[in-house]
């Protein structure tokens, strides 16, 4: 029995009947995989729904794992136009409504929210039922629908130092982010003795344009100063995996290219250096596994918070981190030519990312909130 596992089953009571809500980013589920996970690995017995949208990953992944979904009519604030907006609040208390049926029908003992508009109309139309209710906030500044939350829900947890300051200091709990078991295993697992030298780049759970642009940029700018035993291996998204994959045929350089993979645990094994986004899901897996990284902070998030979940990391020695509009190929070329160069330095971020991670992340947050319900 592993320490995820003896901590789970130590806070576990039978039968649990569990609703989690939130969704429409990877970062968002994930978290909420790993909280269900534990649940149903700490007791059997125990029963969960995922209450969500209706995004094809979303519903495909969940799907995928055995979990039960529903999706309820709901639409986002931030960011829309007046309309919208107008909208939005119109069909507010139909969607409260419909998340009031969906909890009746299920009947959960605690409704777990981790962000993400679809999550306000669940915890609110549970606090009108009298249900126990916590949420979970990934980032370092907390989206809309959370920071509202706060003020009804009975728990907050948060994942990055600071982030404390935007909830009520009684109820808020620094947990950090919970990780998928998988990923966990992999963490506590002897490193390969491998011959090949391994970079993954990482654009988040849709890709990102102009990260691909960016790296096939930079590995052509330095493609005559490659070691020979590099590999590449490399997320795209749907839109560019047929010009990345031909762009690394044409420069002779062995990668493996996909839209999306489906088996992180093994992409993640084999990574020496990592170029990505700086969602908190991601960060929170390179930090437990221990991998040198390169980010590149998407600069449209609400409220820079990849910018800010980013600068945790690099204040602390963990990461190297880059602007997007700052960043050009050959920049980028030189920073992963140091990397791939510098041992030393690839220890020493290891070393530091491990430092920050909070692999009990899952184990503390599943004994706060049962501490709800018994």
């Amino acid at each position: 029995m592993n320490f995820f596992t003896a901590n789970c089953q130590q806070t576990m009571h039978k039968g649990l009947k569990l609703l989690v809500t939130g969704g429409g980013t990877g970062g968002h589920l994930f978290p909420a995989v790993a909280m269900a996970e534990a649940v149903l690995q700490g007791q059997p017995g125990s029963e969960v729904l995922f209450v969500g949208t209706s995004r094809h990953m979303d519903t495909a992944t969940l799907s995928r794992l055995g979990f039960k979904t529903t999706a309820i009519r709901c639409q986002g604030l931030k960011g829309k136009g007046l309309s919208a907006k107008l909208r939005t609040l119109f069909e507010l208390p139909l969607s409260i409504l419909e998340a009031r049926r969906v909890i009746r029908r299920f009947g959960p003992d605690l409704v777990f929210g981790v962000g993400g508009y679809v999550t306000g109309p669940v915890i609110l139309a549970a606090r009108l039922l009298g249900i126990a209710t916590c949420i979970h906030e990934q980032n370092s500044v907390p989206g809309l629908a959370n920071r509202l939350l706060g003020r009804i829900a009975e728990k907050i947890f948060v994942s990055i130092p600071g982030s404390e300051r935007y909830f009520p200091s009684a109820k808020t709990i620094l947990t950090g982010n919970p990780v998928r078991r998988e990923i966990l295993a992999l963490a506590g697992s002897a490193p390969d003795n491998r011959e090949t030298m391994t970079l993954l780049i990482l654009g988040g759970s849709q890709g990102a344009h102009r990260v691909n642009t960016l790296v096939l940029e930079a590995i052509e700018s330095m493609v005559a100063s490659l070691p020979d035993n590099l590999r590449i291996i490399h997320q795209t998204g749907a839109d560019d995996k047929e010009t990345v994959q031909a762009a690394y045929a044409r420069l002779g350089i062995k990668a493996w290219v996909l839209a999306f993979f489906q088996n992180m645990p093994e992409v993640y094994r084999q990574a020496d250096v990592v170029i990505s986004r700086a969602g908190a899901t991601t960060l929170a897996e390179l930090m437990v596994l221990g991998k040198p990284a390169i980010l590149i902070p998407y600069p449209f998030a609400a409220d820079n918070h990849q910018e800010l979940n980013g600068r945790y990391l690099v204040e602390n020695g963990a990461a190297r981190m880059f602007r997007q509009a700052d960043l050009t190929g050959g920049k980028l070329g030189n920073e992963i030519g140091v990397l791939l160069r510098d041992e030393k330095l690839r220890s020493v971020l290891a070393m530091n990312m491990k430092k920050l991670s909070r692999p009990a992340a899952t184990a503390a947050i599943v004994r706060e909130a049962l501490a709800l319900v018994h």
